[in-house]
């Protein structure tokens, strides 16, 4: 299976896609087990695996319990060249655009390369760009590049337009593992008014309602991570699922797309 096409077809399907990240260092064993199952019995579409930095966990592992228990594709996050694995269905081929450090543009993805051609891993070229989220986030200090300000949404515009223009098939907007707030709802819509390739919105989301604002703010596809590692709100998950699913066959029901003054 293709998973960008499959990731495409959900969008085209039900308006947006909901991916669960899952971080090995904070889930594992029975509890890993037990929320792969809700989530696909929630209408999660898929899982994104790996962190900023990984402790104790095991990435292959991981996969392997996903790819167990359950059909949804399992693609890989990585948050280094450690986090490379054959088991997964696919990879996002992430570049730091909106950093400059050239490490995390291009350095570390030369090192990848050669296992991700041996393993026959899926990439999917995407353009990671970190967000000022309220607090300083793993992902920011560890890749050692400053967020874009939350109030700049036109440098986040010009950037997600130079990796298209590089050939990205994505534009990932990021607040961050732990964000205190999410990406600002006028910057996915700048953004998604300005690009042709679909919008990932992560970091930050905590209720269903500010993820169906992003999916109507353009985000085509909306990933949550944190907050789902207490077991005490898996019971909202197919809420989530809902709410990011905007288009369904049982309502017929259509978001409004955003209002693009280009």
């Amino acid at each position: 299976m293709n998973i960008y096409n499959y990731l495409l077809g959900k969008i085209s399907e039900k308006g947006a896609a909901y991916l669960i990240l899952i971080d090995p260092d904070k889930i594992s064993g029975e509890k890993l087990s037990g929320f792969i199952k809700k989530c696909e019995s929630s209408g999660v579409d898929g899982f994104l695996v790996g962190g900023s930095l990984m402790m104790n966990g095991n990435l292959g592992n991981t996969i392997s319990v996903i790819k167990e228990q359950t059909s949804l594709p399992a693609v890989i996050f990585p948050g280094g060249i450690s986090q490379v694995s054959p088991n997964a269905d696919a990879i996002l081929f992430l570049s730091l655009v909106s950093g400059r450090n050239p490490e995390h543009l291009i350095g570390k993805q030369i090192m990848a390369a050669p296992m991700i051609k041996a393993y026959n891993l899926e990439t999917i070229p995407t353009g990671y760009i970190l967000v000022e989220s309220g607090s300083v986030t793993t992902a920011e200090y560890i890749s050692g590049s400053r967020p874009i300000p939350r109030n700049k949404p036109e440098i986040a515009v010009a950037t997600a337009l130079a990796a298209q223009y590089l050939g990205m098939k994505m534009i990932y907007l990021e607040g961050g593992s732990g964000a205190q707030i999410p990406v600002p709802d006028e910057m996915i819509k700048l953004v998604s008014c300005n690009v042709d390739v679909p919008v990932i919105a992560g970091g930050g989301i905590r209720s269903a309602r500010e993820a169906r604002q992003k999916v109507e703010s353009g985000a085509s596809i909306i990933v949550t991570g944190n907050y789902f590692e207490d077991e005490d709100n898996w019971h909202s998950i197919k809420e989530f699922a809902d709410a990011v699913h905007v288009k369904t066959a049982e309502h017929h029901r259509t978001a409004e797309a955003p209002v693009c003054n280009n």
